[in-house]
């Protein structure tokens, strides 16, 4: 799918300022992908639809969540995390997006997972550190990216679950996984 017809499928089911969100996510997805030699149409197309069902109605994504078998989990812990497995599922039937590898790096941007492929990093660091986020510690996240991919996500995760416990609220197994997997990794 070319970008011009993705992003205008896209557009209907964004806000103004989400649609922004995506257009950062969409430039720095690309630039981490000729960075890190990951495919960048795949990339680009991710980036472009990782918010497709971020604003589809709690019951649509619960429906969706149980019809189609999904971690049963999801349902316990913050509805957030549901528009990417029902985003994935959506892009697929109503945009005809097949490419396992994209609807992957869509359905897990948000909570990531165990041995994450450098297309899904590249998209959950791409939602991380686009040029419209604002919080403390982008700046050392983006400097991070610029090096090495794997220290950018071990960040953010890091980050994430911090910022998580902080407000008490739990986190989603997958979450815990990712992070986990890296550091294991990271002491091989």
């Amino acid at each position: 799918m070319e970008r011009n017809k993705a992003l205008e499928i896209v557009a209907k089911q964004l806000t103004e300022k989400r649609y922004k969100h995506t257009l950062g996510v969409t430039e720095t997805a690309i630039q981490l992908a000729e960075r890190y030699h990951v495919d960048k149409k795949k990339a680009e197309l991710a980036a472009i639809f990782h918010d497709y069902a971020k604003f589809r109605p709690l019951e649509e994504m619960k429906k969706i969540i149980i019809e189609q078998n999904y971690d049963a989990r999801l349902l316990k812990y913050n509805p957030e995390l549901w528009h990417a497995p029902v985003g994935a599922y959506l892009v697929e039937h109503e945009a005809g997006i097949q490419d396992i590898e994209i609807l992957n790096a869509i359905r897990y941007h948000t909570s990531g997972r165990r041995n994450m492929t450098s297309l899904e990093k590249v998209i959950y660091i791409a939602d991380y550190i686009e040029p419209g986020r604002q919080f403390l510690g982008v700046e050392e996240a983006r400097n991070l990216a610029e090096k090495d991919l794997n220290e950018a996500l071990l960040f953010a995760v890091r980050n994430t679950i911090v910022f998580l416990m902080n407000k008490n609220q739990p986190v989603y197994p997958d979450t815990f996984e990712l992070y986990n997997d890296i550091v294991i990794k990271k002491e091989r």
